[in-house]
């Protein structure tokens, strides 16, 4: 007789009333592949879109939300070490490409490469909060010109970072991830409550731009100008970012909040050699995502990557069966991590 198990599920695109609990067998491993007890999901920006079929591709299939989330291998498929069972473990991009891939489930069985191994020390909160917000970052602060195509501690030494909403999930991990790395990290909020949280997050300089000139501020603060930029409103801020930029300075942008279209000023940019660097997740190649994954790893077993209030990204929880709140809550741009708690043991 096989074990059942609860899952979210939605067969359309629409809001969060698509979202249902269902029951179904837990499913077995294939070649090359590991079955996960999930103990967290992690939601993310990108897990609601994809529900509202914002950036959904091809016929939609019946699907379990959210990319992110961490747990414990319970068995594995052939060709995988069977010393992986019992690992504690984060998740990443568990549903692209697979149906009944997402981490909304208590079992969810994916290629052992999306499995990665959690330190012993690290929470699962922790674990399920990486993914998509830690890569996206560090794909972003390691595509300027001269690199470094890795990070660890000392590799941005001298090389100052400007990261755009500090208080997100991926501005978040950008700080924390070019501290560890060494740079001097500026970032951008809107408010007293972001800048206290940008703070906690390790950033050594918080700018309102509300409250004052962001562009004369950061001049003043690096009067030579930030070499990487993690942008997430490219259509907003493309006049700041040329502002700031030194020369061979990359705007890595990774969302479109404000808008989908960028103006931007032509020899101001030409000038300094200014790059402009889409960041997409799904479609980073192969060695980078290889290199993000080893490199967040290594940042959370140094203690580098934190999560809650202290470390400037509040935590939410939701029970399973109530996911579509937990979306409902990202959609609506609440502050910190939005995380579904799926089973307890």
């Amino acid at each position: 007789m096989y074990r059942h198990m609860k899952a979210i599920v939605y067969t359309q695109h629409g809001g969060t009333g698509v979202l249902t609990l269902a029951e179904w067998p837990v499913p077995e491993p294939g070649a090359g592949e590991v079955r996960v007890r999930v103990r967290v999901s992690g939601v993310n920006p990108t897990d609601w879109k994809t529900r509202q079929g914002l950036t959904a591709v091809g016929e939609l299939a019946e699907q379990v939300p959210n990319q992110d989330g961490s747990g414990v291998i319970d068995a594995v498929g052939e060709g995988v070490s069977p010393a992986r069972v019992g690992e504690r473990v984060w998740l990443w991009l568990a549903a692209f490409g697979r149906p009944h891939g997402g981490t909304a489930q208590e079992y969810v069985v994916l290629p052992e490469r999306n499995a990665v191994a959690l330190p012993g020390d690290a929470s699962y909160e922790l674990g399920a909060a990486l993914g998509v917000p830690a890569l996206t970052a560090h794909r972003c602060l390691t595509v300027a010109d001269g690199g470094p195509a890795r990070l660890a501690p000392g590799t941005l030494e001298g090389r100052t970072v400007l990261v755009a909403g500090g208080a997100g999930a991926v501005g978040n991990a950008a700080i924390q991830l070019a501290r560890w790395a060494g740079a001097t990290v500026v970032t951008t909020v809107s408010g007293a409550r972001k800048a206290e949280l940008a703070k906690a997050a390790g950033a050594h300089h918080v700018v309102n731009y509300r409250d004052e000139d962001a562009a004369q501020r950061i001049r003043e603060l690096v009067p030579d100008g930030v070499g990487i930029v993690v942008e997430v409103s490219p259509a907003v801020n493309a006049e700041l970012d040329v502002a700031v930029a030194a020369p061979n300075a990359v705007v890595a942008f990774y969302a479109n909040n404000g808008g989908d279209a960028i103006t931007l000023p032509v020899r101001a940019s030409m000038a300094p050699n200014l790059r402009w660097q889409g960041v997409l997740l799904y479609t980073v190649p192969d060695d980078a995502v290889a290199n993000g994954i080893a490199d967040v790893s290594a940042a959370v077993a140094d203690g580098a990557l934190r999560v809650g209030e202290e470390a400037g990204l509040p935590l939410h929880r939701y029970p399973l069966d109530r996911t579509g709140e937990a979306h409902a809550a990202v959609e609506g741009n609440t502050v910190g991590k939005v995380l579904v708690e799926v089973s307890a043991d």
